[in-house]
């Protein structure tokens, strides 16, 4: 299991259970507020279950940041067709691990959220997607799962309200493309991995072409604080239209990397010197990635903001998957370029040509650029290449691999001009020297 040293900056809420003993124990979970979100919704209306998730501002914590609730209200209740819960477990985005820690420290938060689910959109079954490098998990889920239904929180006639509900783990085959929701139903149901076209979404023909609710693991595990506190307790825990905390997975070069749970809206300056304990060996700061690889990255001098959706899309990144990855003033930009597309050309499914096709061809430029054997004219290249995949590609992979691109030419094309004329990489002979 991950376990960093907590900060006292955190906010535990979805992370409060963590530190008992046995916190993945269905016994554990019911001794501290378990399932009591869900014997309250059991007593409410779905339009009022869906009233309080508007009420707290909770949006995807996938990447997307789409309201829940307004996602939730666009399933078609009285729909002749049956309904599922789908939790994407897929979390293959890099710099990205928060999912990993609430399934392994305490599932039966994630379940109570998929059973919450099911009453508002009534929905009988539920299917938990795991990554297939998850593997492991698997075994916690099922175990969780069996807890439950010996305690008669799953099943038939669940604590005797005449509510059936069933959940059942699914393991993918390790593929960062099914973690976008239409290539991970595909694969759910048996089939390639491959994105859908849209509409219809999933809330109308999602699994096995039925309406369907399709969310990550913290999205679910924030609904039974929310249902047993209130919206706007929840709400007011955060910035606006940004309710709640957030789970941040800060890695790199930092002294304390770890998941840690803050405030969404938390400065992001405050969360590398104060949570995560300042840029390790006492060096600058020079780049964040603010919410996984498919983020566009930002200069030490633009991360004194607020960690919410509006903040950094208005800084012309995004909060993506809470992915914080800090680089110090000896990362060569280039090269952190290439290994992003080095990953994303290795994980496109090849179903569209400009993804298919524009993430090998930039790999290839990239990983010259960083041998010394680029050329001036092929640092627009390499923009031009990026800016012509944004938006024509059936799923986000051709632009999560664009953006970033984009954004590392845009602001380190010094960087890039300094690995022409065959120079070899001016980091690399400084890592030479610390290590001589």
């Amino acid at each position: 299991m991950l376990h960093n040293e907590p900060s006292p900056l955190e906010v535990k809420v979805l992370t409060s259970r963590f530190a008992w003993p046995d916190s993945a124990s269905v016994d554990t979970y019911v001794a501290h507020e378990g399932y009591e979100g869900f014997r309250k919704a059991l007593s409410m209306k779905p339009e009022e279950i869906l009233g309080e998730l508007k009420v707290s501002n909770l949006r995807g914590r996938g990447g997307a940041g789409f309201p829940t609730g307004m996602k939730w209200g666009f399933v078609p209740r009285n729909s002749p067709k049956p309904k599922y819960i789908v939790v994407n477990a897929d979390e293959g985005e890099p710099g990205t691990c928060k999912d990993r820690v609430l399934m392994e420290s305490d599932p039966h938060q994630l379940l109570e959220g998929m059973l919450i689910a099911g009453l508002v959109v009534d929905a009988h079954a539920g299917y938990i997607y795991i990554r297939g490098e998850y593997r492991y998990l698997i075994g916690i889920m099922d175990r969780a799962i069996e807890e439950a239904r010996a305690r008669g929180y799953l099943g038939r006639n669940i604590l005797g309200s005449g509510f059936d509900f069933e959940v059942y783990t699914h393991t993918g085959a390790g593929s960062y493309e099914c973690g976008e929701e239409s290539a991970l139903l595909e694969s759910l149901e048996g089939k390639r991995g491959v994105p859908r076209i849209r509409p219809p979404f999933p809330a109308v023909a999602g699994a096995f072409g039925c309406p369907t609710v399709l969310n990550n693991v913290e999205t679910y595990c924030a609904v039974p604080v929310i249902l047993r506190r209130g919206g706007a307790w929840f709400a007011d825990l955060g910035a606006p239209k940004n309710g709640g905390t957030r789970l941040f997975c800060v890695s790199g070069h930092v002294n304390r990397p770890g998941v840690y749970e803050l405030p969404m809206g938390f400065n992001l300056l405050r969360m590398i010197n104060e949570v995560a304990g300042g840029v390790r060996g006492g060096k600058k700061l020079k780049a964040v990635i603010p919410g996984g690889s498919s983020c566009p990255v930002l200069k030490a001098e633009e991360c004194d903001l607020a960690m919410d959706y509006d903040t950094l899309a208005k800084a012309g990144s995004m909060l993506g998957s809470g992915g914080v990855v800090v680089m110090d003033e000896d990362t060569c930009m280039v090269e952190a370029a290439a290994r992003i597309m080095r990953f994303y050309s290795h994980e496109s499914c090849g179903w569209c040509i400009p993804c298919r096709e524009g993430t090998i061809w930039l790999s290839k430029l990239l990983a010259r650029f960083h041998s010394g054997a680029g050329e001036r004219q092929e640092i627009d290249l390499i923009g031009e290449l990026a800016r012509n995949m944004l938006g024509r590609t059936f799923c986000p992979l051709g632009d999560a691999a664009a953006m970033p691109t984009i954004a590392f030419v845009k602001k380190f094309r010094d960087e890039f001009e300094a690995h022409l004329d065959g120079r070899p990489c001016p980091f690399e002979k400084k890592k030479r020297l610390v290590t001589a």
